[in-house]
């Protein structure tokens, strides 16, 4: 059967869905003043919501979808916090003092995660699994190696190179030339996540509309003018955590942060004995393609889940529901054949710093554009947010704070034209990775 086939037989909504549903909410009305108008209602918006309404503020959130329907729940699940520019990258960027604060959060803020789990007692599969990240080439193998170095000598993180002779201990593939393993980063089921922070939120005084879109905003004298589909709110504050579901209420951040397609397709369950041979650690996994293919086993352990950027802008074709099958086949050759039971994509921001960021316009407070590492940063920085407004400067304290937001895009106002282009210059590079790689084993 051909590889379109087999594909079409997936469901296309997330997998998370299976076991976590999200009910609709109670319909409350919009009260017309209140201290904090929060927009978006995932990760971000939920945890800062808990923050400012604990601390006694009045708060309304507000989402244009149903809360779940959004990143939130369709991602991969994996907590890692990672950071795409390298160190290097980061000292040109913004100097030494914010590159080594950045990365120092990143160990803070996934304590911060795993603490707030025990604390609140969210049941969302979380597992501290460690990550294997492997390379395609010396070339790689060796900045793997040098990353590793750094994380064990600025952040304390326990993490190690590994050749190309000791990769099937911890993934049953020959794609690889090596890697690398740090043990600090884990695996959970997202939507649980997701639920769990809500149900945090809702045993608070913060009032949360969801369908409810927030269609501009506008200063006056005493805050902020809201207009929603359902009616006005005259806000002190307002917190926008609206990420890669950026609409056209905020043009000004629209033309800042571009979404991107990340798609994810789950296996059929698996044979006795496969998932010991292929992923006998149960780790998280990546690897150094530009094109950026992350994959997982489930939280069960009874399937994998391979994503990886998905390169549309409109519509939900089946081709790269195709090409994520064919990648995995490529990694796991006794995969090739394999049937699919699930195909979905949600949307990462991706801005022109490549980092999250936090900033203020007038009395607006932004916590957006997480790069594709949402699970960890969106709580972290609806966090620290939400300090930000409560005037708790100490705990408010982020490397990712820092004025003016990120640059526009030039040509950009919403619509992505460009991803196309940027996908074939990603596919141009990893080919030529891949004949490094060749080209040293002596293969054609």
């Amino acid at each position: 059967m051909s590889i379109e086939d087999t594909a079409r037989q997936f469901k296309s909504v997330p997998y998370w869905w299976d076991d976590c549903a999200f009910s609709p909410l109670p319909v409350r009305p919009v009260v017309p003043r209140c201290d904090v108008a929060i927009v978006g209602g995932g990760y971000a918006g939920l945890s800062a919501a808990i923050e400012l309404a604990r601390a006694g503020r009045s708060v309304q959130l507000f989402d244009r979808l149903p809360i779940g329907q959004a990143a939130s729940s369709r991602n991969g699940g994996m907590a890692s916090g990672s950071i795409r520019p390298s160190r290097k990258q980061l000292i040109r960027r913004f100097g030494e003092a914010r590159a080594n604060g950045i990365l120092m959060e990143g160990k803070a803020a996934r304590e911060d995660l795993w603490s707030f789990l025990e604390e609140e007692k969210v049941d969302c599969d979380f597992f501290l699994s460690g990550l294997f990240d492997g390379a395609l080439n010396r070339h790689e193998c060796d900045e793997l190696s040098r990353y590793a170095e750094l994380l064990q000598r600025y952040l304390g993180i326990e993490a190690f190179s590994v050749a190309r002779a000791e990769v099937s201990r911890y993934i049953g593939t020959d794609f690889y030339a090596g890697g690398f393993v740090r043990k600090d980063i884990g695996g959970l089921h997202p939507a649980k996540l997701l639920s769990g922070i809500l149900r945090v939120a809702q045993a608070t005084d913060a009032v949360i509309h969801e369908n409810t879109a927030v269609l501009g905003t506008s200063a006056e004298v005493g805050g902020v003018r809201v207009a929603t589909s359902r009616g006005e709110v005259l806000a002190k504050k307002v917190l926008v955590c609206t990420n890669a579901y950026t609409d056209g209420f905020d043009p000004w951040l629209r033309r800042r942060l571009v979404p991107v397609r990340s798609r994810i397709v789950a296996t059929e369950p698996l044979g006795d004995g496969v998932m010991e041979r292929l992923m006998p650690k149960r780790m998280m996994y990546g690897d150094t393609r530009q094109l950026s293919y992350y994959y997982r086993p489930s939280p069960d352990g009874s399937r994998i889940l391979f994503g990886g950027r998905d390169g549309t802008t409109e519509g939900d074709p089946l081709a790269p529901t195709t090409h994520l099958r064919s990648e995995l086949g490529r990694i796991f050759p006794e995969l090739a054949d394999i049937g699919l039971t699930h195909s979905w994509f949600g949307q990462v921001a991706m801005n022109r710093d490549m980092i999250p960021r936090m900033f203020t316009l007038g009395d607006t407070v932004y916590a957006t554009g997480f790069c594709g590492s949402g699970v960890v940063w969106a709580r972290w920085l609806g966090k620290k947010a939400a300090f930000k407004l409560l005037g708790e400067t100490e705990k408010a304290r982020s490397a990712f704070d820092f004025d003016p937001g990120p640059k526009a895009v030039p040509f950009y106002r919403g619509r992505p034209w460009f991803i196309p282009i940027v996908y074939s210059l990603y596919e141009w590079k990893d080919k030529r990775a891949m004949f490094r790689r060749n080209g040293r084993q002596g293969r054609t």
